[in-house]
């Protein structure tokens, strides 16, 4: 009889930090102390709080552990799973309360403002045992489809949910099922988006390494729904867990005729295949993704014809991402107004972010749409570190925008990040503090979108390299005047112009912070200064002569010998041999040098 279950994450964060070492020191510890028959280690996909990995919870108790490492697991299987002791120690310290008692996770600030639907079954199943999801109501909106209804029942219910597509522009699922069942074809696709190219977005490979089922399920409803018998999960390679995980579900699936032929004897068909996609950023855009899967170079194609007329292998195809997917059974089996009776008026349900930067606690979030900037970043996020304040937050990677401090309360949801130059793109979120120099976020963003061009356009081929040589400029001190308003003439001539979503979005992140943060843009042209002292170009180190001890350190630790002086008397840097990296400023305990 179990007794315990100590729930290790399996996902890629704790895996790097060693979590499947510590899963096989559990299993010889347990053995070791003759409690094989009592206690279970589960691989779970990821609980969220990324930052604190590995992480481990024990239950029935709720115990959550955190940064455990190897060493750790012996006196958590000898006091806890043995003694019934519970190793306070390498508790989370939110989890425990002012009596020095363990409270439940869904109290603690990172938890408690979430609901988390697209992640319900992440760090709870084993993702590499159907038997686990099919016990959490698994493959039961899929018999409900197939026994009780009619495809166009089931849009009818997508439709009613309000469900939006979550990779990005947001587009009405249930109108882009229906546009597909419209057309007429001898053959037709379903496709899942599992790309996920923004940079600090990791919500779509979470949701494969901890339920991947979720999505085949989801697949096979869709494909009822339109009329399809064939569907293709677009991952990158990059991810190998989440192939591997896949893999395994599709096979389990197999096995328990949830995916072939004549599922639930009811006369529909329906299988699922993996393609590999080399890590292009292009192929999250729908036909250039498709292109790939039929074998071609990656590259997007003119809109119309759409993809639910003319899409993979010039057949009626629909394309949804995995979070989009991820919701779909549970909008079957609880009814299109549950999943309604979250959200705002127009951004119907719950929304997974990547929470990474400049905050306390990085990781995977699921808030109900309409949840402001400040909730998520001071509640949820637990504030920007080191006493910094916070100074704007960018959404919706290089295709979105920075959202300044004046208006960290906005509600998230589809229409309010656009109306304020941003958009909810597949839900990465970065927060940046007061030593973030926007020019240079700018010039990050736009280094990746012409590292990741297809090349197909010449607006975003050759306009986004000139957007990219612009801001070059300006950071290294040799903008003039009127660069500025030629930056933001050619944004506006890209987005116009650009072939595909990716490019028509590149300028983005250029125009948010001209918006927000122009008087930055001008500081770097006009006075040749960051105001962030990021700029190298733009910055020099000094020391203060009456804060300077003559202590040295700053002279030993310097990598290009620019610092002179003798002991107990003020040193000098000479620029001329500075290099700008910042070292003699970090070693200085007196805070005598300076960033200019």
């Amino acid at each position: 009889m179990i007794r315990s279950h100590v729930l290790v994450c399996g996902g890629t964060g704790c895996t790097s930090s060693g979590s499947e070492q510590i899963i096989k020191t559990f299993e010889s510890e347990i053995e070791k102390n003759g409690l094989s028959d009592e206690v279970k280690v589960v691989r779970t996909g990821c609980f969220g709080l990324c930052e604190l990995g590995p992480v481990v919870i024990v239950y029935p108790e709720g115990a959550f552990y955190s940064r455990v490492t190897t060493e750790d697991v012996s006196e958590i299987v000898s006091e806890h799973l043995l003694k019934g002791r519970i190793v306070k120690r390498l508790l989370y310290h939110e989890t425990i309360d002012e009596g020095n008692k363990v409270k439940s996770l869904n109290e603690t600030p990172f938890y408690k403002k979430q609901m988390r639907r697209a992640l319900r079954n992440c760090g709870v199943i084993n993702p590499e045992d159907i038997d686990e999801y099919i016990a959490r109501d698994g493959y039961k909106a899929l018999g409900k489809v197939l026994t009780e209804m009619t495809p166009e029942e089931v849009i009818d219910v997508v439709l009613k949910s309000g469900l939006r597509g979550r990779g990005g522009a947001g587009f009405p699922t249930g109108r882009k099922w229906q546009l597909a069942r419209m057309n007429d074809a001898d053959q037709k696709y379903v496709c899942c988006n599992a790309d996920e190219g923004d940079p600090g977005a990791f919500m779509d490979r979470s949701v494969l390494e901890g339920d991947p089922h979720s999505v085949l399920e989801a697949m096979a409803i869709a494909g009822y729904a339109i009329g399809a018998n064939q569907g293709y999960i677009y991952v990158r390679a990059e991810y190998p867990i989440a192939i591997k995980r896949l893999s395994i579900a599709i096979e389990q699936a197999h096995e328990y005729g949830l995916l072939g032929k004549n599922i639930f004897n009811t006369g529909f068909d329906f299988d699922i295949g993996l393609r590999l996609g080399a890590g292009a950023f292009v192929c999250g855009e729908e036909t250039a993704l498709m292109t790939s899967i039929e074998g071609h170079r990656g590259e997007p194609h003119p809109r119309p014809p759409f993809p639910a007329v003319k899409g993979l292998f010039g057949k009626p195809t629909l394309l949804n991402n995995v979070e989009t997917y991820a919701n779909i059974p549970q909008i079957i089996l609880n009814g299109p107004e549950w999943f309604a009776s979250v959200g705002t008026e127009k951004s119907k349900g719950t929304k997974v972010f990547a929470l990474g930067g400049k905050i306390k606690h990085t990781g995977l979030v699921e808030i109900p749409m309409g949840t402001t900037l400040r909730e998520i970043v001071e509640e949820i996020g637990g504030g920007v570190p080191n006493g910094k304040k916070f100074k704007a937050a960018q959404t919706g990677g290089p295709s979105g925008g920075c959202i300044p401090a004046s208006l960290i309360d906005t509600p998230i949801d589809y229409d309010q990040l656009i109306s304020i130059g941003s958009m909810m793109g597949s839900g990465g979120l970065i927060v940046m503090d007061e030593d973030t120099c926007m020019v240079d976020i700018a010039k990050f963003f736009l280094e990746f979108t012409v590292d990741e061009s297809c090349g197909k356009c010449t607006p975003c081929r050759i306009g986004t390299r000139r957007l990219l040589e612009m801001l070059n400029k300006i950071t290294s001190g040799k903008g003039e005047p009127g660069d500025i308003e030629k930056l933001e003439e050619l944004c506006h001539y890209i987005k116009d112009n650009a072939l595909c979503g990716l490019g028509q979005t590149a300028p983005n992140p250029v125009l948010s912070t001209l918006r927000y943060f122009r008087d930055e843009y001008e500081a770097h042209v006009n006075e040749k200064k960051c105001p962030a002292g990021v700029c190298k170009d733009l910055l020099s180190y000094v020391i203060d002569p009456d804060k300077c001890k003559g202590c040295t350190l700053c002279a030993r630790n310097c990598p290009a010998g620019a610092i002179t002086g003798t002991v107990k008397k003020p040193h000098v840097i000479d620029k001329s041999k500075c290099i700008k990296c910042g070292v003699c400023q970090q070693k200085c305990k007196f805070g005598a040098v300076l960033k200019k």
